[in-house]
């Protein structure tokens, strides 16, 4: 177990992790964080929802010292969208801090980008077609750059950016520290770190394709504001034993087991800022069953080994699939079943099957419980005890009791007044609002308005894009002859090699007119 307090990282770098309410570093983070604060070259594999982001941003954020003036940092990636995510996750890691970083892609207005980079930002996220652009036009100066990260450099390569990679690359200091990450290392990959990176440590974290299969797994779709009611439903529906509720942050655990508490559920929390003392008076009460929901975080349920546990559920997603099959192993233990819920928001649905992928195990959706649902399941554990009881025969005590109340009142009254007492009434009318969490999403692969890249098989008439229409597919690409990344009719160099937008390409229209020459397509090439 790695805490980021390890990596000797500057306070506010610490804090703003705090904040954020991370207390344990993913596998990729562990072993990348010290290597990129040596300054040394990498070489990182790993998938996507790994924590690659925090992996190279905390160190990045942490060397640049504030009052620095220029770009010294340069990161590349293959999507606009992954490009705004990366910004975004820098962004809060570097909240205390003050390090400015600024997001660069086609689709945007370009002259909007020009004014904001006048604001003297130190990192760049960008996509290489729109990052080649500022740099003809001038506008992004590369020669302080002291750090380069090529995020997700397999999927930049199959979209056709190996050239404009290599360009960008070429007008950087080579005085630099440079990290690749790649979910997969194909020749083309390899080709290109032994061009431009400098011995380069190799990190490689694979995730274990290893699940629990006396384990039943199901998810239920439902948006953050829903969850508390949804696990709520859950708990009284399935009325387990023991279970231990997964929340990805400090903040949420302590939210939620008072919120628990407030419902009448028999719950508490753990997570790593208890003092011992705390965690092992919360542990005591869990295994003797004096609390039956243990709300905790990743770090605070390792190692945890309490026999009995019949249902884990993930309120809030972990981060990768290692602590998915960490979380749901807590359960169904000494070959006995259990039971594992997770709660997936629309956002997060991608995630999911990344998880589903790796852990080779489909996870079955199941709709949200209903009142009636939750109600009937209350209503049936509680039969099963008073039947257990029953069986049991030791009742001698209680007969007298019983028959003075049956001369008095309907046998059927005095049943369902002993199942609403047994059942227990929940405080549903408690107010109960917890701090929504950001969503862990899977970067998705929406093509940047390219300015080049040679076009993989399969472009062109199909939409200009495999990838659906976006931005670059039908109209303005593929139905005109397998145009090269699309035309952009908004101007901008993505809509041909080497161009800008204030200037037209040196073979794509005739006259003005918005057809090839000669009946070609609009590529140069």
């Amino acid at each position: 177990m790695n805490t980021f307090s390890e990596f000797g990282l500057e306070p506010k770098v610490l804090q703003a992790i705090t904040e954020l309410g991370f207390e344990e570093a993913t596998p990729i983070q562990a072993k990348s964080i010290p290597i990129a604060m040596t300054g040394r070259d990498m070489i990182g594999q790993a998938q996507t929802g790994t924590g690659k982001t925090a992996a190279f941003g905390l160190p990045l954020i942490n060397k640049i010292s504030k009052d620095e003036e220029h770009i010294v940092a340069l990161i590349m990636t293959p999507t606009r969208e992954l490009a705004i995510q990366v910004a975004e996750e820098i962004g809060k890691l570097a909240r205390f801090k003050g390090t400015r970083s600024l997001a660069i892609y086609g689709g945007q207005d370009i002259v909007r980008q020009i004014r904001a980079l006048k604001k003297k930002p130190q990192i760049i996220i960008g996509t290489p077609g729109r990052l080649l652009d500022h740099i003809n036009r001038k506008t992004i100066k590369l020669d302080d750059v002291q750090t380069v990260v090529l995020d997700e450099a397999d999927e930049m390569l199959d979209m056709g950016f190996m050239e404009d990679i290599q360009s960008i690359l070429k007008l950087v200091p080579e005085e630099r520290q440079t990290m690749l990450f790649s979910a997969t290392m194909p020749s083309n990959i390899q080709k290109l770190a032994q061009q431009f990176l400098k011995n380069p440590e190799h990190v490689s974290v694979i995730p274990k394709q290893v699940s629990a299969p006396l384990i039943d797994q199901a998810y239920i779709e439902v948006n953050e504001r829903q969850k508390f009611d949804a696990l709520s439903r859950l708990l009284d529906m399935e009325s387990p034993e023991l279970a231990i509720v997964f929340g990805r942050t400090k903040r949420r655990v302590d939210e939620l087991s008072e919120a628990l508490q407030k419902r009448g559920y028999s719950a508490d929390g753990l997570h790593g800022d208890l003092s011992q003392n705390q965690r092992d008076n919360v542990m005591r009460k869990f295994r003797d069953g004096s609390i039956d929901v243990l709300v905790a975080t990743d770090v605070a349920a390792r190692g945890l080994d309490v026999s009995g546990v019949t249902h884990v559920v993930n309120f809030d997603l972990p981060q990768d699939p290692e602590s998915y099959v960490h979380r749901i192993g807590r359960t169904g233990r000494a070959g006995k079943e259990g039971t594992a819920w997770s709660f997936v928001t629309p956002r997060e649905i991608d995630h999911l099957h990344f998880i589903e992928r790796i852990t080779r195990h489909k996870i079955t959706r199941k709709p949200l419980p209903t009142l009636a649902e939750a109600i009937e399941g209350k209503q049936r554990i509680a039969a099963e005890r008073i039947l257990e009881i029953v069986e049991e025969g030791e009742l001698r005590e209680y007969k007298g009791i019983a028959i003075q109340l049956l001369e008095q009142y309907d046998s059927v009254n005095l049943l369902a007044a002993a199942f609403k007492l047994i059942t227990g009434e929940k405080s549903d009318k408690a107010s109960i609002e917890l701090t929504p969490e950001e969503p862990i999403r899977v970067k998705r692969r929406n093509p940047d308005i390219r300015s080049s890249g040679r076009k993989p098989s399969g472009y062109g008439n199909r939409g200009g894009y495999r990838r659906d229409n976006r931005e670059g597919g039908n109209r303005e690409g593929g139905n005109r002859g397998g145009y090269k990344g699309g035309y952009n009719k908004e101007g901008g160099r993505d809509s041909y090699r080497g161009g800008s937008s204030d200037r037209k390409p040196r073979s794509s229209y005739n006259n003005g007119e918005r057809r090839p020459k000669n009946g070609g397509s609009f590529s140069d090439k």
